[in-house]
């Protein structure tokens, strides 16, 4: 389970970080899509075997594609994902962007009403940008974020979402981001978890997914089925230079037991995590044997 850990950073020192964003400021966006797809995308296919070898397994043996369109698609997965990235940091140096949104009036009901709810995630798309597209003026929305990221990024993001009344969590060793977000839940709050990757525990629940049994983390949903919350999945889904599309789907909480609900939650994400993936099947950014 070594591999399936949460622990990756956006790389690069604090001064690339910085004069990326200086960068930002000045340079056409597309320009830098550019260069990314020209000089660095082709290194990190080369170099970084493990991402190069699961992403080329997704497509082949998820997605059925033959050797030479699996071999495009990683590369375009890459281009994708350095895109994404670029967009952050375009939007730490104030750039402006586009959002779709469906689904937004479940998650208004939600956030103007008394009780604490769960919105749950994954690594597709780009669902930082959920924090500058979704309100959160009535009640505080918890974002649990790794701890271990980048100083410069860390710090961009906390001015730009506490702006809109957002905490970050980070993930800690000692467990304790778990009784914060418990309290927050108890408060009336919104939390928000990343469903798709394992995070320090080794509880899991399986689920049917992309045709083959999948691992997801236990906890998420054991969390919003302990609380009885209401839950949304939300996708934020990149199809233009400026352009997302937010996706917002409630999630429904069936079951007797507290196990059944949790392992119900847990396949109704990964059927409509699914769903997004066919749709945008290049924005899939789990770097390592998911299905292994």
């Amino acid at each position: 389970m070594a591999e399936r850990q949460w622990r990756g950073t956006t790389e690069g020192t604090t001064w690339m970080h910085r004069s990326l964003i200086a960068a930002m400021r000045h340079l056409p966006l597309r320009l830098m899509y550019a260069g990314a797809e020209v000089f660095v995308v082709p290194f990190y296919m080369l170099f970084a075997h493990q991402g190069y070898s699961s992403m080329y397994h997704f497509f082949r043996r998820r997605l059925h594609r033959s050797p030479l369109q699996s071999f495009v698609g990683v590369y375009r997965n890459h281009c994708k994902f350095a895109q994404v990235i670029l967009d952050r940091f375009c939007m730490y140096a104030g750039g402006k962007f586009d959002f779709a949104i469906d689904g937004y009036d479940r998650y208004q009901h939600l956030a103007k009403g008394e009780s604490g709810f769960v919105i749950l995630s994954a690594h597709v798309g780009n669902y930082e940008a959920a924090g500058y597209a979704l309100t959160a003026s009535h009640k505080r929305f918890n974002a649990l974020v790794y701890g271990g990221e980048a100083e410069t990024v860390m710090k961009n993001r906390q001015r730009i979402l506490s702006e809109n009344n957002i905490r970050m969590i980070p993930v800690r060793e000692d467990m304790s981001h778990l009784f914060i977000m418990s309290n927050a839940l108890a408060d009336g709050e919104s939390v928000s978890v990343p469903a798709d990757r394992i995070l320090g525990s080794p509880r899991y629940v399986e689920c049917d997914f992309m045709g083959a049994k999948a691992r997801f983390p236990l906890g998420p949903y054991a969390m919003a089925a302990q609380r009885e919350v209401p839950v949304l999945a939300i996708h934020v889904m990149k199809e233009g230079t400026r352009r997302y599309h937010v996706y917002i789907h409630q999630l429904a909480t069936s079951g007797q037991t507290f196990k059944e609900r949790a392992a119900a939650l847990a396949q109704q994400f990964a059927s409509d995590l699914e769903t997004v993936v066919h749709q945008y099947p290049t924005q899939w950014f789990n770097y390592y044997e998911f299905w292994s």
